[in-house]
Formats: C-alpha cells, structure tokens, sequence
C-alpha cells in the first residue's frame, strides 16, 4: 500500500490589519537619544504620552517644537505562519520618517499623504515576547519660502493658516497587516470608459513574490459588483512570478454600466471592484475599492460629463482644520453636504491632499473635486525627483474616486517670500512679475516635470500645468485669479476686465474678499478700534491694508458694525462677480472656482464659513448665485437674463421685474443648459427694493434681490 500522506500543516487563522494606533511615548530629539531610544532595552517610562494618530503640537508637551521628535511604542505580535509574510504600514508620517523594529532599521519615509510599507516577516519570526516600534518624525520649517523642498502645499505656505503652526506627527493610523507568500504591492484602478453602451476599469498591479518565489500556481481575480451587490464583471489570470514582482493590466468590461452624475445631473452609483491574488487556489492577498463608471472631460476649460456639456460652478476648500488629524469623519461629510447645499459643483481641495474622508463623502454626494497636487508657490531645484514620485502616489491613492474630475500640478508658482496682503518692495515685485511673465524653473522645469508624472499615471483625466498663470513669454496661461475689489479695482471691474481679454475669462478659479467670521473672539473686539492688527495679519490672517482701502475700520463705532459691513460686502461682491461669469457662459467661460468656501482655524479670510462652520452672508449669496435657475439683473446696463444649468427645457417662463413697486414683466422659453436674455430696465431713478422674480408650473417661485449690491455699487461709484 502507498504510505498515507502527512495532513498538511494547519495555517493559522488569517490576521486581519492590527491597528497601532493609540498611546505612543514621544520625546523631542536631544543629543544622541536618536540612537539609543531605538534599542528593545531603553526605557521610554519617564517620556509623556501622544496619542497617534496627531500632529505633536495638539500635545502640550510639544506645543511650540518644530522637532525633531522621536515617537516608540511597543505591542505584542501574534504568531505567524511558516508562509505568511508581514508588514507595517504608515498611512501618513508629516513630513519625514525613519523607522526601526526591534533595533533594526527598516528605512525611511518622505511624503505626508500617502502609506509607507516595510516588511517584518523576518523579524516576526524571531521575535520571542513584544516588538518595538520606533520612529524619528521630522517636519522642518521652509525657512526660504520662495525655495521650499517639502512637498506640504499650504501646511508650509498659505496666508489662510497661522505661518507658526508646525503639522509634523504621525497623523494617519498605523497598522500591521499579514498576508500570503505572494501579495498586491501596487493597485491604481482608472475608469477608461463610460459610455451608456460599455464600461471599462484598468486595473494596474504589482504582485510581490517575495525573497523566494512560490513554485505553486498563482491566479489572480478581479470583480466588479455592482449597487445592488450584483456581480458585473470578472476576470480570471493566470500570472507567472518573476523574483522581483510581476505587474499587469486588467481591463474589466461591463455592458450598459451604471454610470455616475455629478448631483445636478443626476445619481451616484458606484461599485465595488475586489482583487484577490490565490496562491494554489488559497487565497494569498486581496484589495477592495470603490469606484464608479464616469467619463469627465474639459477641453479649453469647457466641461462635460458622460458626453453632456455642463457650466461648473465651484471653490476653493483649504484643510477640513489646520490640525487635520483632529478631524472627525462627521466633519468631512458636513463640509461637502454644505458645498451641495450652496449648490457647488465642486470643491478645489487646494494646494493640499486631505483624508479619505472627504473623497468617500464626495463619491456619495455627486460633488465633483478639482485635486491639487501640494505645491503652493516657490520651490527650491531639489524638490523635483520628489515632486514627480510624490505625483504618481497621489494618482494611485486617489485615481478610483469618481468625483476628482482633474489634477493641478501647482498653484502659483510664484517666488512669492511675503505674505500676501503685506506691503512688498518693488524688487520683490519685480521677483513675482518676473515669475509670472518670464519662463522659470517652477513653471517650466518643476511643473512641467510633476504634470507629466500625472498624465502619464492618469491618462483620464485633464491636468492642469499651473493655476493662476497670465499669458507671458511662451506660456497662453492657464486659468485666472482675479481680486477685483480686494487686491486691485473695485467689485465691479471683472467683467470689464474679461471682456476686453476673453481669454483670461475660459476659467477665474480664484476671486473674493474678506470677510470677519461671526466666532471672532480671537480678535478680541473688546478692544475695539485698537484691535492688533499685526497679530492678526502674522496668525490669523486679517488684512486691515485691504479693509482700510474698502471696508475701512476706522469708519464704525463698533466692531460689530464693521463686522456686518465686512460680511456685507463680501456677500455684495460674490453675488455680482458669479453673476458677472454666468454671464459669460460659454463665451468663453467655463465655470468658474470662488475663494474660499471654509475655514481650518479662526481667522479672518475670503472664505464665507467660518471655522465653526457659522454661514457668512457671504455663503447665502454664493448659494443663490449658483441656484440651478437663476434670473439675473446686470447692474451696470439694467440687463435681465435667465441662466438654466438644468436638463429642462421652461416653455413660457415669466419673469418679473419690480423696481420700486413698479413691475415689468417679461415672458420666454428657457432652454437647457442655456443663458437667455430676457430684457432690459432703467435703474437711474431707483431709490428703493430690487426684486426679480421667475415663474414656471414646473419650477418652486425663484427670487433674487439686488439692495446690497446696488447700494455698495453706489459706494463704490460715489467714491470715484
């Protein structure tokens, strides 16, 4: 008789991902402490506590350092099989790590948004009792801020967050995670196609075999499920390993696929895509994902959506809060349901990468999201390999989420030193007119480098060079930044100013005022009118040059008085200029990216929400102006127009024109995605309201107002 087989080796119940979040000790780094406090013996008893994940300044003990810091914690690992593999991952270290297990050095980290993986099955086999986790966190300061290295956007540069505030900490979780003898090393999934007819996703992977590859039989498997948990697609491949990993593409096709609308066009439906790579028919390694079918395109800053022309109407959005780990997940989803409740399009996730969060929430809500790769302003030559490696890492961590509708690969770059709002000299000046006009290492090396990176990962999606940039030597510019009645001019000067140059009109992605937020205890108005205006320029980013020139202090009583007037006059100012570019539809303009929708921290800024997310008028008048269906009054000619981003077409609407209790009216059909014009009104003798109003059986009664508009334009007048 044959001898009975041996009963295979029992393999331990799979491990899930361990999370070593939770209380770490944390010591700012002195002398030689860098190189004991990574040895299993030293005692780390005496060092006070942090809690990751955070940034080491929300502990009070590290308050005001700008680190090095070195952060350890010890756990206990459970057993590993004889072909399991293990690592640690670091979702986010801001902004340099260096890592040791048990002494050992594991290696070093650069790049705040995305994980660092480090195998430690060798390690997890000879370790006997607990493991020691060590790591030395750095964030050092930009201290030549035209020439910065660190590849941190606004956390190292922006006059919206408190130039002192230093983010550095392990701000993400941190998690140990097993698998099998071969596991997925690298995922980036796209969707290439989306047509009412077909579907397609590429996924791209990596599989690693490991220090001695598998002689067995390696499958791998990919699924799309649908909404309703209905499978769509599967593909079934047969991968042969080579010693150093092996990376494929696999299309994945379905047929009529359901297909994902930004909010206004219609719904959301996403499905799950599942990769599972089996090792002789075990399963080794897996990945899940949420993705949708969606085709957006923008060709001359004109926008479409599934093959349907669409007029985008957006802004900016700097961090959830300055101290983003202290962000809740509530916190995200508020942010873009607000964005959907001032009927946004989408949001610009400026000049920063954010937590999963707000792109989990913007799948669900159909709020597009214009991503920002982090650099803001002047980088030094030494930021380029980083940069572009950094590019492809933000493609594969963010490329499935069917809201990013586009990439930018850097906003203003500028070698700007001041902060702006601060008087500068005329060298200075000349710096910043030179980076604009004239060809440089930002704009043309660096930018250049880090849009080519994402193109060549994303393929799908428009890229941006650089936002903010005027027309110059060899360069037709990009989109605009216009500051009409804040930085230059006054309110009313944008649409002179874009008629007489069309082609700064196809996209003004940034334009606004300041405004002072009703949770303004950090100015302490008790000491109102001698406020400190130079503590609140440094940290919190009130500009009193500006508000002198428009709003000027010194004209009200009482700091609420000048509040209100701060608040009105930025709601006045927003309501004109959307208007003022929805005017503009298509001729040439594409849509357009007000400045700033929320705050991080307390401060006085563009933004029309608070840090407390208490609505300026400001935010009442971005949601109006960017209402589905909107009747519009042009203030300088008395001209009435009717702009519809809707799919219906509104036979016979009526709109009503009241000046002063006299009422014109006027009757039209309003076509789809269409501005009409309706009419035109003499303003000269207006002493009282200004209400238009829209009717149709179809359509709720719309009004707009035009008081405060018209009474600040009187100002504005009066004072030329």
């Amino acid at each position: 008789m044959p001898p009975t087989p041996e009963p295979p080796t029992p393999r331990p119940p799979e491990l899930g991902p361990v999370d070593l979040s939770g209380p770490w000790r944390a010591h700012v780094a002195d002398g030689d402490l860098a190189r004991r406090f990574v040895e299993p013996g030293y005692s780390t008893a005496d060092w006070p506590e942090v809690v990751v994940p955070s940034h080491w300044r929300s502990t009070s003990t590290f308050a005001s350092t700008d680190g090095p810091v070195l952060m350890r914690r010890e756990f206990d690992p459970a057993p590993l099989g004889a072909d399991q593999r293990r690592f640690i991952s670091f979702d986010g270290i801001f902004y340099l790590g260096d890592i040791w297990l048990d002494g050992h050095y594991l290696g070093a980290t650069e790049g705040y948004f995305f994980p660092h993986t480090f195998e430690i099955t060798d390690l997890a086999h000879d370790a006997a009792h607990s493991h020691t986790l060590a790591v030395e966190v750095a964030s050092p300061r930009q201290n030549d801020r035209s020439a910065k290295r660190s590849i941190t956007g606004v956390f190292s540069h922006w006059d919206n967050l408190d130039p002192e505030w230093n983010p550095g900490g392990i701000w993400r979780p941190v998690r140990m995670r097993d698998t099998g003898p071969v596991r997925v090393s690298w995922l980036r999934v796209l969707c290439t196609e989306a047509t009412e007819a077909r579907g397609t996703l590429r996924l791209d992977v990596t599989l690693d075999p490991g220090p001695t590859p598998t002689t067995a039989p390696v499958t791998l498997v990919a699924t799309v499920t649908g909404p309703a948990g209905e499978e769509l697609a599967t593909s079934t491949t047969d991968v042969d390993l080579t010693r150093r990993g092996t990376t494929i593409t696999v299309p994945l096709f379905v047929d009529q696929p359901p297909r994902w609308w930004p909010w206004r066009h219609g719904d959301q439906p996403r499905v799950a895509v599942e990769l599972r790579v089996e090792v002789d028919g075990v399963r080794s390694d897996h990945r899940r994902l949420t993705t949708a079918f969606r085709d957006i395109t923008v060709d001359d800053w004109r926008w479409s959506v599934n093959g349907e022309p669409i007029f985008v109407m957006g802004a900016n959005q700097g961090p959830t809060r300055m101290a983003l780990a202290e962000a809740t997940p509530a916190d995200f989803a508020r942010d873009v349901e607000l964005a959907v409740d001032a009927n946004l399009d989408f949001l610009r996730v400026h000049a920063h990468v954010t937590r999963p969060e707000l792109y989990d929430a913007a799948d669900a809500a159909g709020l597009m999201l214009w991503q920002d790769f982090p650099l803001q302003w002047g980088y030094g030559r030494g930021a380029r390999k980083q940069a572009t490696r950094q590019a492809r890492e933000m493609v594969d961590l963010l490329g499935h989420h069917p809201s990013i509708a586009m990439w930018c690969a850097h906003n203003e770059p500028l070698a700007v030193e001041f902060q702006p709002g601060e008087p500068i000299t005329a060298k200075a000046a000349a710096r910043v007119g030179a980076s604009m006009f004239l060809p440089s290492w930002n704009k043309d090396v660096l930018d250049r480098s880090v849009a080519h990176a994402i193109h060549k990962a994303d393929p799908t999606r428009f890229v941006d060079l650089h936002s903010g940039i005027l027309p110059g030597v060899g360069s037709g510019g990009t989109d605009s930044h216009f500051y009409f009645g804040w930085y230059h001019g006054e309110m009313d000067g944008l649409a002179p100013a874009l008629r007489a140059m069309p082609r700064l009109a196809r996209f003004v992605s940034e334009f606004g005022a300041q405004a002072v937020p009703h949770g303004a205890a950090f100015m302490e108005p008790g000491h109102w009118p001698n406020l400190d205006w130079e503590r609140l320029f440094e940290h919190h980013a009130c500009q009193k040059q500006q508000f002198d020139r428009y709003v000027p202090p010194a004209l009200f009583d009482t700091f609420d008085a000048w509040r209100l007037a701060t608040q009105r006059y930025q709601a006045a100012l927003i309501q004109l200029q959307i208007e003022d570019l929805r005017r503009l539809r298509l001729a040439p303009t594409g849509g357009f990216c007000q400045f700033c929708f929320a705050d991080g921290h307390p401060s006085v800024t563009w933004s029309v929400l608070g840090h407390d997310r208490a609505a300026k008028p400001g935010f009442a008048a971005l949601r109006d102006a960017c209402r589905t269906v909107v009747p519009m009054l042009e203030p300088r000619r008395g001209l009435v127009h009717v702009a519809n981003e809707g799919r219906h077409r509104y036979p016979g609407a009526t709109v009503e024109v009241d000046i002063d209790g006299q009422i014109r009216t006027f009757v039209g059909d309003l076509e789809p995605s269409s501005l009409t014009f309706i009419g035109r009104v003499h303003l000269d003798h207006r002493t009282g309201e200004v209400r238009l109003r829209l009717r149709h059986p179809d359509l709720a009664p719309i009004e707009n107002g035009y008081d405060d508009l018209l009474d600040w334009l009187r100002i504005v007048n009066d004072a030329r």
